[in-house]
C-alpha cells in the first residue's frame, strides 16, 4: 500500500477528513491523494499557496513571522497546516513548504523542506507536528520526496491517534 492509500484508509477507518496546504509541491500532495479511488470520502480539498502573501491571506500565516523568517520555516509550515484545516473544515491539515531549487530561498539552501500535520481540536496533535527535511537531488526529486514524507508523517500520526483512542476506550489496557 502506498502512502496515499494508507492515509486514506486510516482516515476512512476513523471517519475523518484531511485538507492540504502546499507550497513547493505545487499540488502534488493533493494529486497523489486524489489518484486513489474513493478519495472524495476523506479528502476535503487543497490550497496551493506558492506566493508568500497567499500563505498569509488564504491560510492565516502570521504576517510578522513571514516578514521575520520567510516562508521556509517550521512555524510557517505548522501555521499552514492549521490554517488549511480550519478554512477547509477538515479534521486534519497537512502542509509543505521549502526550497526545491534551483536557487536558495529566504536564506535556506536547496533541499530544505518542512512538512507539518495538524490534528483535530482537543486531540494530542491539535498544536501540530513539524518535521525538517534536508533533501538531495534535483527539483523533481525534492518535490517527490516532500510528498512522500508529508503523507508518511500523516499516516504515522493517524496510526498513533487511533492507538491512543483505542487505549482510552479500553481503559488503558
Amino acid at each position: 500500500m502506498n502512502p496515499a492509500e494508507r492515509v486514506l484508509t486510516l482516515l476512512a477507518e476513523g471517519d475523518q477528513t484531511v485538507a492540504v496546504a502546499e507550497s513547493l509541491t505545487g499540488g502534488l500532495v493533493a494529486a497523489e491523494l486524489t489518484s486513489v479511488p474513493g478519495a472524495s470520502r476523506c479528502f476535503r480539498g487543497s490550497v496551493t499557496a506558492y506566493a508568500t502573501e497567499l500563505k498569509r491571506d488564504m491560510l492565516g500565516v502570521d504576517a510578522d513571522l513571514l516578514a521575520d523568517r520567510g516562508a521556509v520555516d517550521p512555524d510557517v509550515a505548522l501555521q499552514m497546516a492549521a490554517g488549511v484545516r480550519t478554512r477547509l473544515r477538515a479534521g486534519w491539515g497537512v502542509a509543505t513548504t521549502g526550497v526545491a531549487g534551483p536557487e536558495p530561498q529566504d536564506g535556506q539552501p536547496v533541499g530544505t523542506v518542512f512538512v507539518a500535520v495538524c490534528g483535530p481540536s482537543g486531540g494530542p496533535l491539535a498544536d501540530g507536528k513539524v518535521v525538517a527535511l534536508r533533501l538531495n537531488g534535483d527539483r523533481a526529486e525534492i518535490r517527490r520526496e516532500s510528498v512522500r514524507s508529508v503523507l508518511e508523517l500523516l499516516a504515522d500520526q493517524l496510526s498513533e491517534n487511533a492507538r491512543a483512542q483505542d487505549t482510552e476506550q479500553n481503559g488503558g489496557n
